[in-house]
Order: C-alpha cells, then sequence, then structure tokens
C-alpha cells in the first residue's frame, strides 16, 4: 500500500515566552509544504533551533510575524545580518517578511537603527502588509489566511493551507474571541497559546480551559498547546484543558514536530 504523502510538516521551534529557559525558546514555528519553508514568528533562540532541526536560515522563502512583542520577533534583525554572511549571495531565494498593521513601519524603525546590516541583496527582501480584515495570499505551494486576534493593534492569527488541502492554525498571543474560532474552524492542527494556568488568567492571554474551549468550538482535529510561562510547570495543564476539550490533545515542546 502507498504511504499517504505528508502535506505540511509543522516543527514547534519556540514553546516558551520572554522568560530565559534552557527547555523552551521563545515563540517560533517552521511549517515545511514542500515548496516553502515558512517561519511563524522569530523570537530568541530561533536560529539555533532551526539549526537543531536541520534547517538554514537561507531556506526560509516567508517569515510570518503574528505581532511586534520581543519574545515574538527578537531574532528578526540577527536572522537578517547572518542572512548577509560572509557576502549575501548565500540566499538564492527571496525572503517576504510578513505583517499586520504597521508591519512596514516596524521594518523601517529598525533599519533606521541598523541601515544596510538588515537589508538583503536587491530582489531578495519583500515586506508585506496585512490588513485586520480577514485576507488569504499564496505562498507558492501554501495559501495563507489571516485575521485579527485580541492582543496588540497588529495582532493577527495565521492559517496556512497545503496543497493537499490541509491545515493548521497558529494563534499568535490572543485573549478569546471569535475571529480566532472562526480562522481555526475545521482546521487539522490548532497552535494555540496558554499562557497561564486558569487562575492566573491576564488580559490579551489565554488560559488551558480558555484555549480548550475555542478547539471545541471550532472542531479542529487536534490541539497543540504552547507559549508557557513558568507557572505552567507548577499545575496540570493537561487536566485544566480537559474542562473543555475532549480532542487529541498535545503539549508543546521544542523542536516537537506533527506531519498533516
Amino acid at each position: 500500500m502507498k504511504a499517504d504523502k505528508t502535506d505540511i510538516t509543522v516543527t514547534i521551534l519556540g514553546s516558551g515566552t520572554c522568560v530565559p529557559s534552557l527547555e523552551r525558546s521563545s515563540s517560533s514555528v517552521l511549517a515545511d509544504s514542500g515548496e516553502s519553508k515558512i517561519l511563524i514568528d522569530c523570537g530568541p533562540g530561533t536560529m539555533r533551533r532551526l539549526l537543531e532541526n536541520g534547517t538554514q536560515i537561507y531556506e526560509i522563502s516567508h517569515l510570518l510575524l503574528s505581532h511586534f512583542h520581543p519574545d515574538h520577533t527578537g531574532e528578526l534583525v540577527p536572522f537578517l545580518f547572518a542572512n548577509k554572511y560572509p557576502d549575501g549571495k548565500r540566499r538564492k531565494i527571496p525572503l517576504s517578511i510578513i505583517g499586520g498593521k504597521g508591519m512596514a513601519g516596524f521594518y523601517a524603525g529598525l533599519k533606521n537603527v541598523y541601515g544596510s546590516w538588515i537589508d538583503l541583496e536587491p530582489n531578495r527582501l519583500n515586506i508585506l502588509e496585512l490588513s485586520p480584515e480577514k485576507s488569504g495570499i499564496s505562498l507558492d505551494d501554501a495559501t495563507l489566511e489571516s485575521v485579527h486576534v485580541e492582543h496588540n493593534e497588529e495582532s493577527l492569527a495565521f492559517r496556512i493551507t497545503g496543497s493537499g488541502g490541509c491545515s493548521f492554525v497558529y494563534s499568535g498571543d490572543t485573549d478569546c474571541c471569535d475571529g480566532l474560532v472562526e480562522i481555526a474552524r475545521g482546521a487539522d492542527l490548532l497552535i494555540c497559546e496558554s499562557a497561564l494556568p486558569d487562575e492566573l488568567k491576564v488580559k490579551g492571554h489565554l488560559t488551558p480551559s480558555a484555549a480548550g474551549n475555542i478547539a471545541s468550538k471550532a472542531n479542529v482535529k487536534k490541539l497543540i498547546l504552547t507559549h508557557f510561562y513558568p507557572e505552567c510547570d507548577k499545575v496540570d495543564i493537561e487536566r485544566q484543558c480537559r474542562k473543555t476539550y475532549k480532542g487529541p490533545l498535545i503539549l508543546g515542546k521544542d523542536l516537537m514536530k506533527v506531519c498533516l
């Protein structure tokens, strides 16, 4: 019998937060759709995790930023700077950096500080700013949908669908919101932030039971919780999530892979 072909391979590069950890790098996910290697968020530790995953920075075709907080963008400048080594010619494909409202201004501000050190060879860098309204664009052999979520003005959740029809959703940082439920509806996988335990809920972030409730409402096929602050290590995160979600559940770890 012929084995099913993998549509998208998803790797959790960073399952942590801004808090330094030997086990959890800051937020980042890699999606390999075959023709494209799509990096979602680029928090501190991302490039090391890419190397541990066997992926070179020059292979990344698209870099999506869910929002501009440092634990999601802190390695953007080093990433661009490293792409210039030794002469800027090792990157053979263009890099598209995609984000929400203010993306162009965010990059312009960084360039005002770092100048040509974060600019790539001609025709090698594209900056794309997405509307807060639900929108969709093509990423070579995959499609990208995005929608605004409740965290920052520029915050977006992303849905990536491969050529075979499999899809996953990345929540980014968010509070409970209808937009996340709608974009995640029927997805094969939801990678959802679960920053703090239920009893420590803060505005702009989800807890295990809140993430589970979103997954249940969206009827996703599998849920991965991620973006754990150290407080999550002191409680039974899975048990809290099970109050609202009964489907397949995974607690995210760095370098964990899921094939869709």
